[in-house]
């Protein structure tokens, strides 16, 4: 089967046609439903209603091509026009298998409200195929500092301090607070693309899902971060997007990940 490429076209369609348990990872950055009013693509749905049932197929879809050690990854939002996402974890959690729900702190906040506090983070619900995943935590550890590993040394309670050294110096075990500042409007990064997820995320993500050589899906392309960063990481991946002018943006990415 052909990867590393572009497929123009609805992703419940063209998950349809994919054969089954290929994908290591699934990345998903799906519409979210009316939280970018001036967006086609995201206001697509009657009602909440539908929109949750047109998730409940493509997410099937999505599981239906993953392996049985693989990991699904599933972007949302919470807030006062963002609520639909509390609904789909529910139901998708009670569909699948839940496995994790990652937080991806922005680092700065978006969107100033009057009445609640500024959000400054989305969700990522992971769920998975099987009861043993694909797991690598040693690929997202948190470097420390020099000063901080010096500091920690001084500790007594570790006689050796040769092996001590080296466990620091490989760095903290990420939670699943996982701190990335979004893009900006200045951002080198930025291709385009209203919702664009950083580059060094989708990375954290591939990293502890995959291994080189292995397939990751993404049945939501977007700009092509999830094809940047699979490349980077020297990962086979297949890409879905129905928006023409996004796959433009996707092809020209690709070219110089």
């Amino acid at each position: 089967m052909e990867t590393n490429r572009i497929i123009q076209g609805d992703a419940l369609t063209e998950l349809q046609k994919l054969p089954a348990s290929i994908a290591q990872s699934i990345i998903a950055d799906p519409p979210y439903f009316n939280v970018l009013e001036d967006e086609a693509w995201d206001t697509q749905w009657k009602t909440a209603a539908d929109y949750l049932a047109w998730c409940d197929a493509w997410v099937a879809e999505s599981m239906r091509v993953l392996r049985d050690d693989g990991l699904a990854f599933i972007f949302g939002q919470l807030g006062k026009r963002e609520h639909t996402f509390l609904h789909l974890m529910s139901r998708l959690s009670q569909q699948h298998q839940f496995h994790d729900l990652i937080i991806w702190d922005r680092a700065v906040g978006y969107d100033e409200r009057r009445d609640s506090f500024t959000p400054q983070y989305e969700m990522i619900l992971v769920l998975r195929k099987g009861d043993n995943v694909k797991f690598n935590k040693d690929a997202v550890r948190i470097p420390y500092d020099a000063a901080t590993i010096e500091l920690y040394l001084r500790d007594k309670r570790y006689k050796d301090k040769v092996a001590r050294r080296a466990h620091l110096e490989s760095g903290k075990f990420a939670t699943n607070i996982l701190r990335v500042p979004s893009l900006k409007g200045i951002s080198k990064e930025k291709c385009g693309h209203p919702s664009q997820k950083p580059l060094g995320l989708i990375e954290k993500l591939i990293a502890c899902s995959t291994d080189a050589g292995d397939l990751v899906i993404d049945p939501f392309l977007g700009s092509g971060t999830t094809a940047a960063a699979a490349m980077r990481l020297q990962r086979r991946w297949i890409g879905i997007e129905a928006n023409a002018e996004y796959v433009r943006i996707a092809k020209q990415r690709v070219k110089n990940p």
